[in-house]
């Protein structure tokens, strides 16, 4: 089968990513992860469009937002989750926003997506289904996952070289 026609749906109730849950937590953070959410997802569609300057941009927003969740009020074993994960998605976003290719880019995107997706299912911070992708091209044939709110596979590491590679592996509402 040609990868560039690789497109699998998820199999019901697959989890891939294991979080803690999270869902009760205050509504600030869960907002402040909605926002961190929206960055991400404007970034991944750059990343689609191998726009590497809107990529710079969108990176920055990212970090903004990971920088603005104020976790002080979660309790500690909460705390120490987000911790991680954020300071995953500050590094990730820095090096993307420094990057001035594309290809630099995409090589951090695995774990953006990866931490985004994450904080979005361990809070429950996300009123969209969210859909979590993989390409098992990406990154030197190791794989990489991507988040998305559409279903339909619309690859961020290749573009339009192999838009429609992937699967969605695990979703969440």
């Amino acid at each position: 089968m040609d990868h560039a026609e690789m497109n699998h749906s998820a199999t019901p109730g697959k989890v891939v990513v294991e979080t803690p849950n999270y869902a009760s937590a205050g509504d600030p953070v869960k907002q402040q992860l909605a926002q961190l959410l929206g960055s991400y997802l404007r970034l991944k569609d750059a990343l689609v469009a191998s726009d590497t300057e809107q990529v710079q941009v969108e990176a920055q927003a990212v970090l903004a937002a990971a920088e603005k969740v104020e976790i002080t009020g979660l309790a500690e074993e909460q705390q120490q989750f987000a911790t991680e994960k954020l300071d995953e998605v500050k590094q990730s976003a820095s090096k993307m926003a420094a990057a001035t290719d594309v290809t630099a880019q995409r090589e951090n995107l695995d774990l953006l997506s990866e931490a985004t997706f994450s904080l979005t299912k361990a809070f429950g911070a996300s009123d969209q289904k969210l859909f979590y992708q993989h390409c098992p091209m990406a990154n030197n044939d190791q794989g990489g996952y991507w988040l998305s709110s559409s279903a339909e596979i619309r690859n961020p590491y290749f573009g339009e070289q192999m838009l429609k590679c992937g699967s969605t592996e695990e979703s969440i509402n």
